[in-house]
């Protein structure tokens, strides 16, 4: 398959899109770095039942993070938010939407450039989700809900790859103790970053996941 990425935007600059999916369109921002890309990453919003939407400002930090690092940042609203067509699916159809939005940006990057998956909160729990068949090169989860009430029955495969997981110790949405449990699960468990005092959005905590985001980043983009 040709690759171009003649449709993407220039640098520093973005684009809104509505893509095909399977349940109607998806509303899309599509943002590029300033300078040449090293890879593309998909961002993934908290739960839309509760107010999530990709203009969070966790998922918009972490696009940020993402384009800082030299990545092209794509973030869009889930079925059923903004202009998205179709209804909230408990994260099945939720997966199937953020796998074509990876496979529309792979399609249109260099071969074997990189992807990192990200999300937060329920959006945490759908990026892992599409991990098994997206195949990342990084993944960063932010208070993702895997364990204590607001966990799914179904618990994501390990994404094959490097794993943040960023949580706040007085998470009042999602319990920091069950979470980082049901983490520690996995083998190997994720990386996880724990900080203090920020809750369940990091109010006024931003800085601290831009650090561990950016450094995770930074650790890892360059090796095999």
């Amino acid at each position: 398959m040709s690759r171009s990425t003649d449709d993407l935007p220039a640098p520093g600059a973005s684009q809104d899109l509505l893509l095909p999916g399977a349940a109607g369109d998806v509303e899309v921002i599509l943002a590029a770095p300033r300078t040449a890309a090293r890879g593309y990453a998909v961002i993934c919003h908290p739960h839309p039942l509760f107010g999530g939407a990709m203009s969070n400002k966790v998922t918009y930090t972490l696009a940020s993070i993402a384009l800082k690092a030299g990545f092209y940042a794509l973030r869009f609203n889930f079925r059923g938010v903004g202009k998205s067509a179709g209804a909230h699916d408990e994260g099945v159809g939720e997966t199937e939407d953020t796998l074509l939005m990876v496979d529309w940006l792979r399609q249109r990057m260099p071969a074997a450039s990189p992807l990192l998956l990200a999300g937060f909160s329920f959006g945490g729990y759908v990026s892992v989700r599409a991990a098994e068949r997206a195949r990342p090169n990084l993944q960063i989860s932010v208070a993702p809900p895997f364990g204590g009430r607001f966990a799914y029955a179904e618990r994501p495969q390990r994404p094959d790859c490097p794993w943040l997981v960023i949580h706040s110790r007085d998470d009042d949405v999602v319990a920091y103790d069950e979470t980082a449990a049901a983490l520690e699960a996995y083998d190997p468990p994720p990386e996880l970053v724990t900080v203090d005092g920020a809750g369940h959005f990091f109010n006024g905590r931003l800085g601290d996941l831009q650090s561990a985001a950016g450094a995770f980043i930074e650790r890892h983009l360059d090796q095999p």
